[in-house]
């Protein structure tokens, strides 16, 4: 009897260390990353054989990508729709001065490529297209409009046709 509520204090133990490391006490913080993760997923899903690390280095390719080639206002209203560990990881780095990267297809592809962690699974123009698929189910379909319309014509062919009214 007294291996069994040892083996069940043990369990008990182990599971509260399991919830330590999901949450972090501030429940701001447990449903940006939450949301993030749910983000992530889809992106993995739609990639594979994509592993969850690299479904991030997508989704931080593109997006930081296509930030860099829309206007000020329309990467702040992006942001603005993004869950709070994503609007962070999607600005970093960001230098608002220097926006309005070239408009073209293949610069826009081979920027995100650069981007990517070394050995991506798969072709850049698939991650580009998983990655917007996403943001155009998550995000407000009038922001998604505006984005889709501010973006480089090549660009727009990047994102799923029922995107932003197409």
């Amino acid at each position: 009897m007294t291996e069994i509520k040892a083996a069940v204090r043990q369990a008990s133990m182990l599971r509260r260390k399991e919830e330590d490391v999901m949450s972090t006490g501030l429940p701001v913080f447990d449903t940006t990353v939450q949301e993030t993760n749910e983000w992530l997923r889809a992106v993995e899903t739609r990639l594979p054989p994509c592993s969850r690390v690299e479904a991030y280095g997508a989704t931080c390719a593109v997006l930081q990508g296509l930030r860099d080639r829309l206007p000020l206002a329309l990467v702040l209203g992006l942001s603005a729709q993004l869950p709070m560990l994503m609007r962070g990881f999607v600005l970093e780095g960001w230098r608002p001065e220097e926006a309005g990267g070239s408009r073209d297809l293949k610069t826009f592809l081979d920027d995100v490529e650069g981007r990517l962690p070394p050995g991506f699974p798969r072709e850049t123009i698939a991650a580009a297209q998983a990655v917007l698929a996403v943001a155009a189910k998550r995000l407000d379909p009038g922001e998604v409009d505006k984005i889709i319309r501010h973006s480089p014509g090549a660009l727009r062919t990047l994102w799923p046709v029922e995107a932003g009214g197409r």
